[in-house]
């Protein structure tokens, strides 16, 4: 009987489509937020918001269950190695455009961060968080929601679209945390240009690492400057790193183009088992 049911459970999966992955992005959204509410305890006697602890508490513990629920799944319909093998498709040389703009905008962030005003412990801690984070949002968006996507043979520009738009709409969420309304839309604007521009980096990389990393040093570059930017003009520049990953996002979706077909697709995940 157990069996049974493991087998219909990967099946529903194996079928893909654009509602499956919605279904998957809203059940890990709602799983993610409901454990995060067991640090709640742990935020009475915190420190400031700008210390080690409460970025520990707020961002990089939840986030880790998190990760723990996407590994947890990806075991239960055997994608893990599906997710981590070679992409069936490969990438294009004017893809190099998004992931240099975003690299570029992350060194520059970091080379721009008053570090004697932070501290190594924060820093770190940061790191850590942003760790987590790539792990998380790319494996779940760029890892499962593509994989869902390909299996229902949708053409490249719809896998990039939807996978960004599910990526985006994550984000809506922090309307439950009080932000304003513009501010949201600003980042669902933001983060569907930045989800196109990690496709791009999975297509051009053929893994899913490449994305991960780049994420990883996207969030601790922009919190970390953010409230600790060292002054000169090279600090003017790092912030308009948002604005040119935008341009660049939207941009790049006149050119996607192509189409995992089957036997292309079929022979990828034989070559995996």
């Amino acid at each position: 009987m157990g069996q049974t049911s493991t087998s219909r459970w990967k099946s529903f999966w194996e079928k893909g489509g654009w509602w499956r992955a919605v279904l998957l992005a809203v059940a890990y959204f709602v799983l993610y937020n409901l454990c995060s509410l067991a640090f709640g305890p742990l935020l009475t006697g915190l420190p400031d918001r700008d210390s080690a602890a409460f970025i520990l508490v707020v961002y990089a513990l939840p986030i880790l269950v998190g990760c723990g629920l996407l590994v947890l799944f990806g075991w239960s319909v055997a994608w893990l190695k599906e997710l981590f093998a070679r992409q069936p498709i490969r990438g294009r040389g004017w893809m190099w455009i998004a992931v240099i703009a975003v690299l570029a905008f992350n060194i520059l962030r970091f080379a721009t961060i008053d570090y004697d005003s932070v501290g190594f412990d924060v820093v770190a801690t940061w790191l850590l968080a942003g760790l987590f984070v790539g792990f998380a949002e790319e494996t779940l968006t760029r890892g499962f929601v593509v994989n869902l996507l390909r299996k229902a043979r949708y053409r490249e520009i719809v896998v990039a679209v939807v996978s960004a738009a599910v990526f985006a709409g994550l984000h809506a969420g922090n309307l439950l945390s009080g932000q304003s309304l513009f501010a949201t839309l600003v980042q669902l604007l933001y983060t569907f240009a930045f989800g196109i521009c990690m496709y791009l980096a999975l297509r051009l990389s053929g893994s899913l690492i490449a994305p991960i990393l780049l994420h990883a040093s996207t969030d601790p570059s922009i919190f970390l400057q953010t409230a600790h930017a060292a002054s000169g003009p090279l600090a003017a520049i790092a912030g308009l790193g948002n604005i040119v990953v935008i341009v660049v996002g939207l941009g790049s979706l006149f050119f996607i183009r192509g189409r995992v077909e089957a036997t292309a697709f079929d022979a990828a995940l034989q070559t995996q088992r």
